[in-house]
């Protein structure tokens, strides 16, 4: 028999004899994940020496309650809506696996196969049994019994009815590592909530010690290959073995999930901070994984098993999200990414500023100006990612453009190198179009691709396929007034680079030069999107598109070619919640490519005050070359000329 088949045996086995357990008397075997030995439990260990089991397990369960008594947990006692309603559904078994549903029923015998919906999500995340904290909060709220035995009696239940090996469907489901991590993670928090109440028994404290170490030793054994999930497991076993350090392998946990981040920090992290998903949600997250398994680590005294320059990369990563961030807290929806929101990251900032107090950035946003110092520079890349962000400000008044173009990303990254988002006074004219949902069936993930569409996002196309290749090189970046300067290239497609020129004017104005480079042909377009409340005007004579905002805030998005370019509208979509869109403005400049000719497009980005676009004409001067990157322009704005002389490449 194999080692999994053993385990499985071996679970199934544990799993019905603790489906009774509280009928019955504990034995020497209930205890034999525990570290007798561990200070504070001599009295468990005096009444297991002499045999008396049932006597061992009052003594470790009044020991455990004395500690959970002292943690910060039990002693808020507020209950807000949201976990009331979680956990008084719970109680007839209607649950809320992934935010983006409602509640679906699980039935009076609870079917923890059941999948009412094919997004693969839902059923993930039903095994990651958030509503147990609810239960949890419920109980250490009201003191009401029936939310304690509630969540013991499903903690029985679920383990009845997932054993690991039960099929090769529901392992792939109820035993992934991430949803085994997810499990281990929450358990403590559940397991201080509710060890109090009168059901929480001797016999089911050992039921859950005893469940806990299983899948707390399952998740190192099956870390997954790479990525966030892997970043999520091993600090989650890390945390598994400071929040019970009574558990015999506590020590193995802690020292494996150790040694993982202190790997994948310098595999994941590149050297200007980013992760290399290049995702900002998970980006941020990764922030929290690496952070608390560090704070984890010193609850056990074991801190010094990272290194320095493990700390000193986090705060990189935290500086870096305040780089591609707007003013408002929010960030580009770049790559399965999610906005966030202003409480939310004040929160983050305030808690990762605990171990970098010395750093004013970190204190300035933590504060929202009030402590600290905002960074000494604006526009900012960071090259190994490819975000490269030009900014005129820090406060709300600002002009930010976040734009991506890097190297292959992983699971969340889209085929979208060149996309932005831009943001002027407040308002986030440009939001990227997010992802709207993960995984699922065919139905689902037709769903899924549409978001990800290369047409979908500020970048250009050919044939609006998707783009083969996310791959760019940096070919000039200079932060520098009166103007900052982007260039890169991509090779997008079989036979096309596409070269993109971003000029950040005078701290007001962007100018975007675009090249299809090779002998490709087909027709090339470059894609814009619009926030949904803009009410755009398009004027196809002048190929020129702005919004009309009341507030007088407004942008105008031209195309300045003097060859035959053509506007035309687009399908336009958004998804800021998951399972939720809105119809939005999009549009798209487009011309023929028939030989091995490079062309270009020439737009022009300007914010404007008032409900009148600026009339915008531009003039080559001698000497302009796009494809040696020697550009020598002339602008008029509203009859006021200026000077564009620039070199495009290093």
């Amino acid at each position: 028999m194999n080692i999994r088949k053993k385990i499985s045996l071996c679970f199934l086995l544990t799993a019905g004899l603790f489906a009774n357990a509280q009928d019955a008397p504990l034995t020497k075997q209930s205890f034999d994940n525990i570290n007798l030995a561990y200070p504070g439990l001599e009295k468990v260990n005096k009444q297991f020496l002499l045999g008396q089991y049932d006597n061992a397990g009052k003594e470790l369960l009044s020991y455990y309650r004395n500690k959970a008594n002292k943690s910060e947990i039990i002693k808020n006692k507020t209950l807000n809506s949201g976990d009331k309603e979680s956990a008084d559904n719970a109680l007839v078994h209607k649950f809320k696996p992934q935010k983006g549903y409602g509640f679906f029923d699980y039935g009076k015998d609870i079917n923890w196969q059941f999948w009412p919906v094919k997004d693969n999500e839902v059923r993930w995340q039903l095994h990651r049994v958030k509503w147990w904290q609810s239960l949890g909060k419920a109980f250490n709220s009201t003191g009401d019994e029936k939310y304690a035995k509630e969540f013991i009696f499903e903690f029985g239940d679920w383990a009845k009815k997932n054993p690991l090996g039960l099929s090769k469907d529901n392992d792939s489901f109820a035993w992934r590592p991430l949803e085994v991590s997810e499990r281990v993670n929450i358990f403590p928090a559940i397991f201080d909530l509710t060890v109090n109440a009168q059901s929480f028994t001797p016999a089911f404290l050992l039921e859950f010690l005893n469940s806990f170490s299983f899948q707390a030793d399952y998740v190192p054994k099956n870390y997954s290959e790479l990525g966030n999930h892997l970043l999520f497991e091993a600090q989650r076993v890390v945390g598994a073995g400071s929040q019970f350090p009574e558990l015999k392998n506590a020590p193995a946990w802690r020292k494996s999930g150790i040694t993982v981040l202190n790997k994948e920090i310098e595999k994941q992290v590149f050297n200007d901070g980013m992760q290399w998903e290049m995702s900002p949600s998970y980006h941020i997250a990764s922030i929290g994984i690496f952070l608390n398994a560090y704070r984890a680590a010193q609850v056990s005294g074991q801190e010094k098993e990272f290194p320095s320059s493990y700390i000193a990369k986090i705060e990189k990563m935290v500086l870096a999200t305040a780089n591609f961030s707007f003013p408002d807290y929010t960030a580009p929806m770049f790559g399965d990414s999610w906005p966030g929101d202003k409480n939310g990251m004040m929160k983050n900032y305030a808690d990762w500023g605990k171990n970098f107090p010395d750093n004013q950035s970190i204190a300035y946003f933590a504060t929202d100006g009030k402590k600290g110092t905002a960074p000494d520079y604006l526009s900012k890349g960071l090259p190994n990612a490819g975000f490269y962000t030009f900014r005129n400000g820090w406060k709300s008044d600002a002009t930010v453009m976040t734009l991506k173009a890097g190297p292959p990303g992983e699971f969340h990254a889209q085929p979208d190198n060149g996309t932005f988002e831009l943001w002027v006074k407040g308002r986030n004219f440009t939001p990227d179009a997010g992802c709207y949902l993960y995984s699922g069936d065919a139905e689902i993930m037709k769903k899924r691709d549409w978001f990800r569409q290369t047409r979908v996002h500020s970048t250009l196309t050919l044939d609006n396929k998707n783009m083969v290749i996310t791959k760019a090189t940096q070919n000039k970046w200079e932060a520098s007034k009166p103007m900052d300067v982007l260039t890169y290239t991509n090779p997008s497609y079989t036979g096309l680079n596409h070269q993109r020129s971003v000029l950040f004017i005078n701290q007001k104005y962007f100018l975007i030069i675009d090249q299809a480079i090779g002998k490709a042909t087909g027709t090339l377009g470059t894609h814009f999107q619009l926030k949904e409340d803009s009410k755009p005007v398009f004027d196809k004579a002048k190929n020129s598109v702005y919004t009309t905002y009341a507030d007088g805030n407004n942008l105008l998005i031209q195309n300045l070619n003097s060859d035959q370019v053509s506007l035309s509208e687009e399908e336009g979509k958004v998804s800021y919640v998951y399972m939720k869109e809105i119809s939005r403005p999009a549009f798209v400049f487009e011309k023929a490519k028939s030989d091995a000719k490079t062309q270009n497009f020439v737009s022009i980005l300007y914010p404007f005050d008032g409900d009148k676009a600026p009339v915008i004409t531009v003039k080559e001067n001698e000497g302009n070359d796009f494809e040696k990157g020697n550009l020598n322009l002339t602008l008029s704005i509203d009859g006021k000329k200026s000077e564009v002389k620039v070199a495009l490449m290093k």
